[in-house]
């Protein structure tokens, strides 16, 4: 007789997966979510009280080739925060307060203890996020991938007042632009930052660079920071004219996207303290210092455009909520180009 796990899909171990992560969903509840995990939809109730005009935002996003350091290092508790990271920092730069997260997971074949560990890092982004894991998707898809390999997406809905959505719309020449720090690489670039560490330089995962804390695949692996909660408080402080998530492109590629036609942004290096991972990344690969900052987020996680009067202000009370915040430049006119990044080689801004 020919069953289902003989084909490859073990509904067993399905079924064991959904009780273990039951209550690591359960702990990311808010008090708008109804039901439980297990039903085909996850519920949640906007409250209408708390709204006058309540827009919905979404963002999506996956893990990208940062999961291949999970697979070499057999760690697999980390990959869901920078899952949830990668979409809840997207909502935030329209001031949206992310509410709920839905996440897929595939596999070739479903490892009880892996699937629940990654399910593990889900719940533990979702609450650095303050949003509730309210549903998902396994799919065990055998001769899909290959062995003890896995693809890990997910998607969050926010929600802004309409009137307090952040377009960038009022960035204006003159206004400052302040950078939070980032954990490291975050989740882009991994495709170079393996070329360059483990074919080209052929480095151990569990050695280390000089000025490094940790070993090459503990730094690499470093989960994405979420900067949800405290951009939450500081938006209500401060009358903050633009966000920008630095992921995939960099300062380079995505400063440029909340800015305004007629203006750039001047960003000054020396501004802030750059993680030397990612100037041995520069060494080892001998990559030019335009790719770096294209490709890389060079230690600034996330970037706030404010009114120069309040710069200061905003990057004492910022470090004082945890982050790690520089002025690392100012808005500049640019009346005869697109919306672009310049740098500035020496001084702070």
């Amino acid at each position: 007789m020919t069953d289902y796990r003989q084909a490859g899909v073990d509904i067993e171990a399905g079924e064991e997966v959904v009780r273990r992560i039951r209550p690591l969903a359960k702990s990311t509840f808010r008090q708008e979510v109804l039901g439980d995990i297990g039903a085909f939809g996850g519920l949640f109730r906007l409250s209408p009280e708390r709204y006058i005009d309540p827009v919905l935002v979404s963002g999506t996003d996956g893990v990208g080739t940062k999961l291949k350091l999970a697979f070499l290092m057999d760690q697999h508790d980390t990959v869901g925060i920078d899952l949830v990271a990668m979409c809840v920092n997207d909502i935030i730069v329209s001031g949206a307060e992310p509410l709920f997260f839905l996440d897929y997971l595939a596999v070739g074949e479903l490892v009880v203890d892996k699937a629940e560990a990654i399910v593990k890092g889900i719940a533990d982004g979702c609450r650095q996020a303050g949003c509730a894991l309210i549903g998902g998707e396994t799919a065990e898809l055998p001769s899909f991938y290959q062995a003890g390999e896995y693809d890990l997406a997910g998607f969050s809905v926010g929600v802004v007042e309409r009137a307090a959505i952040l377009t960038g719309e009022s960035i204006q020449p003159g206004d400052a632009v302040i950078g939070l720090a980032s954990s490291g690489l975050h989740s882009n670039g991994f495709s170079l930052a393996r070329h360059v560490l483990l074919e080209q330089a052929a480095l151990p995962l569990e050695s280390s660079l000089d000025g490094l804390n940790e070993t090459i695949g503990e730094s690499l692996l470093m989960p994405t920071r979420i900067y949800v909660k405290s951009l939450l408080k500081l938006i209500k402080e401060f009358s903050i004219h633009g966000l920008a998530h630095i992921t995939g492109g960099g300062l380079t590629g995505n400063v440029p996207r909340v800015l305004p036609k007629g203006c750039r942004a001047n960003i000054h290096k020396g501004a802030w303290s750059i993680s030397p991972i990612f100037s041995h990344l520069q060494k080892l690969g001998k990559i030019e210092e335009d790719e770096m900052y294209r490709v890389f987020n060079m230690g600034i996680g996330f970037v706030v455009i404010v009114p120069s009067d309040q710069a200061q202000a905003f990057v004492d009370h910022a470090n004082e909520l945890g982050e790690h915040a520089f002025h690392i430049g100012q808005i500049e006119g640019h009346p005869q180009g697109s919306p672009c990044v310049t740098y500035a080689s020496e001084g702070n801004a």
